[in-house]
């Protein structure tokens, strides 16, 4: 027998009922058989049919997703949503649902209104009374229950009472006992109650807690740094953050939890992200240190520095850490170090192109398009697919990817979470979280999971690295000390000036700061006040790794107002489009939109949008998440982009947190106490006091549009610069 299938998809509409809306698609498999014994098979006459005929049969079946619901239907459609061929839909629940809902809500309504069969009101599920369907509904909660258990445990973490663990077990003793999950919940009991509870700092392997007693911070030595070999460098960089992103809860990173993250009661909120961005923080700062740390050093002496991060970027790049690699490159686009050009014009060529090449893994063009694209490529792939345009860099990317090769072991990939945060921050802003009839929106919550299943799949392949900790390193690492921004910019400014300015004549030192200039920016080239550290400008984009506006925040917040702190990239005045930001010792901010800022000298506001990773609308989904169903695809509000009468703005507080910003959905129908009083909330102040503040936004360093009380923002907003407004309280 010879058989085909062709399946096609048809809308099918919307079905409502009570508490719930589904989308409808109608899924029609057409079978074909040829020969004549088919035929035969299928009841006709074969024996009279020509050798080249085909009998063909559809088979049409209803697919249900269910698109917005109240709580209790939500739940309720995780004990149905298999019969309804909504295969994705308890994942995509388990995923997201911290977004509207504890777990002990969900878990109070699967066990106490349909797992308790003598009080469940009959019609919820039919034929309660019949053992047949107690069978069933039995091993649908089983199963619902087996996959929060597998996928999301950590959500039973609630000490010192572990309220919804003692629940769990008392169903599993009434209704399931002596089952193999009751065996599992207690042992997951028992291991909670053993662990002790993690600190915030405790998920962070850098942290200057984890120094011996008797141990001090110090600034590096340029000898006991250079002693280390390049790869081993990157290997245990890439241990570090492989144990820290392995430990991220996907939950953690969703944009409307994350972005809660600077009220004073979540200051433990979401540690493993915070975890994350804390190691992405001390390896630029790390950079920084190890460049300007010892003012002793000659030009050439820091030129040789400079090389060796490079390399170490480089083999990075061959480990597939996206993370460190972005930390690196970040550092080194830091207004302190950037500024050095006497230095910059000592490192030789090849190594310039390298340090080209691994900078423009992270271009902002497309929305990041170039980084996107590599990440997903190489998420599964057992080793980096690399390519130089130069040569000799060619040559010795191939030889050290031949010797992990021969080492016979896969490698996972570590991506650079803000650009994660981003999309999550973004989707957060632009979709609603409750539709018409005050029910949950949960088609954002597909589109959520689209992102959050990247992030698992990620995870799951850094199961493949085989990594030992090199002690000896870990611990240099740890005791190194900080600059400041402000002493990272004095030093900076000290180095350069002690520099023998006419070692180059002034037309070759001219060639050398503008093909310096190229490598950062492309064609622009944008070069800082001499005399005083910069001020956060308001002409930066993104950045860095906030999530709110599309950048990520910092993440040590009780240092100064962020707490993701990173460092960002040069942006240049001439193309508003550029979102990058200057930054020193900067962080990784996710609440900006961008590798945040300590506050301080050099930095510019940037965005999540990604020193390396924003959110535009190429990153953005338009199929509905999972399920191939729904309406045809929109486009959704981004930053930087007026479409469809919608975009998305980002707002600071002149005077408090201006190095924070928020994104903010607005469309053509918002006026100017809309906008006020949206910002207001977002940055966690009064909403009532829309009357004290006016809306103003950044053109340039010195030009400002300010409103009027009551005008159109969509319309009256200049659409040719950044869409970066600041709130001021009146004169």
């Amino acid at each position: 027998f010879s058989f085909s299938w062709q399946t096609t998809f048809q809308d099918g509409g919307e079905e409502v009922e009570d508490g719930a809306v589904y989308n409808v698609t109608l899924k029609k498999v057409q079978i074909q058989q040829a020969a004549n014994k088919g035929a035969r098979w299928l009841g006709g006459e074969g024996d009279q049919l020509p050798p080249e005929h085909t009998v063909r049969q559809y088979e049409t079946s209803k697919i249900r997703a269910i698109k917005a619901g109240t709580l209790e239907k939500l739940v309720e459609n995780l004990l149905t949503a298999f019969g309804d061929a909504d295969f994705s839909y308890i994942s995509i629940f388990l995923a997201t649902y911290r977004a509207f809902a504890s777990p002990r809500a969900v878990l109070e309504l699967l066990l106490d209104r349909f797992g308790n069969l003598e009080t469940s009101n009959q019609g919820e599920v039919a034929n309660l009374n019949s053992l047949e369907s107690e069978m069933v509904l039995r091993a649908e909660i089983a199963s619902v229950l087996r996959a929060w258990l597998d996928q999301c445990s950590e959500d039973f973490r609630e000490p010192p009472d572990y309220m919804c663990l003692l629940k769990l077990l008392d169903y599993l003793k009434n209704n399931m006992p002596n089952s193999d999950m009751e065996s599992r919940v207690q042992n997951l009991l028992k291991q909670f109650q053993n662990q002790e509870v993690e600190a915030v700092d405790g998920f962070c392997s850098t942290s200057s807690s984890d120094l011996v007693d008797g141990e001090e911070l110090e600034i590096s030595n340029p000898e006991e740094f250079s002693s280390f070999q390049d790869h081993v460098v990157a290997e245990q960089l890439t241990y570090m953050d492989v144990m820290l992103f392995r430990r991220v809860v996907p939950y953690h990173c969703l944009g409307s939890i994350w972005s809660q993250r600077d009220k004073k009661e979540n200051k433990n909120l979401a540690p493993t992200v915070r975890a994350t961005i804390t190691q992405f923080n001390a390896v630029t700062k790390c950079v920084i240190s190890t460049i300007l740390g010892t003012r002793e050093l000659k030009i050439q002496q820091r030129a040789k520095i400079i090389e060796k991060w490079i390399h170490i970027a480089h083999e990075c790049r061959i480990l597939k850490n996206f993370s460190s690699l972005r930390a690196i490159i970040s550092a080194l686009q830091s207004n302190s170090i950037y500024r050095l050009k006497t230095t910059w014009m000592c490192v030789s060529k090849d190594i310039l192109l390298m340090y080209e090449e691994l900078s423009e893994i992270f271009s902002d063009h497309d929305n990041y398009l170039t980084s996107r694209e590599l990440l997903m490529k190489e998420a599964t792939s057992k080793f980096a697919n690399l390519d130089s345009s130069e040569k000799e860099n060619q040559k010795k990317s191939q030889k050290r990817l031949q010797l992990q090769k021969n080492k016979g072991v896969m490698q996972g990939t570590v991506p650079y979470l803000g650009t994660f945060l981003t999309d999550l921050i973004m989707l957060d802003t632009a979709l609603q979280d409750y539709v018409e009839g005050g029910l949950i929106n949960f088609e954002k919550r597909r589109r959520e999971f689209e992102v959050i299943a990247q992030i698992k799949l990620l995870q799951s392949s850094c199961n493949s690295y085989c990594l030992i900790p090199d002690q000896k390193f870990i611990q240099w690492f740890r005791r190194q000390r900080h600059l400041t921004e402000e002493e990272s910019y004095k030093l900076s400014r000290e180095a350069e000036a002690a520099a023998d300015t006419n070692i180059l004549s002034p037309k070759s030192q001219k060639s050398m700061v503008k093909r310096i200039s190229t490598l950062f920016l492309g064609t622009d080239v944008f070069t800082p006040p001499k005399e005083q550290p910069l001020k956060s400008s308001p002409v930066g984009g993104s950045s860095g790794e906030s999530t709110d506006s599309a950048s990520v925040s910092s993440c040590e917040f009780n240092h100064s107002e962020t707490e993701d702190v990173c460092v960002t990239p040069v942006s240049s005045p001439e193309d508003p489009l550029k979102k990058s930001s200057v930054g020193s010792d900067k962080g990784y901010d996710s609440d900006k939109g961008s590798i945040g800022s300590d506050k301080g000298s050099g930095s510019s506001k940037g965005s999540i949008c990604d020193a390396g990773s924003g959110l535009d609308s190429g990153s953005m989904p338009c199929r509905d998440s999972g399920s191939g169903l729904g309406s045809a695809p929109r486009v959704l509000p981004v930053y930087n982009r007026q479409s469809e009468g919608s975009c998305i703005i980002r707002v600071s507080m002149d005077g408090l947190h201006d190095s924070i910003y928020k994104s903010i959905l607005i469309t053509n129908q918002d006026r100017i106490p809309d906008v006020t009083q949206r910002a207001l909330l977002k940055h966690n102040l009064e909403p009532d006091a829309v009357e004290d503040y006016e809306l103003v936004q950044v053109i340039s360093e010195d030009k400002e549009l300010v409103f009027p009380r009551d005008a159109n923002v969509f319309y009256g907003m200049n659409s040719h610069v950044n869409f970066d407004f600041i709130l001021r309280k009146r004169a």
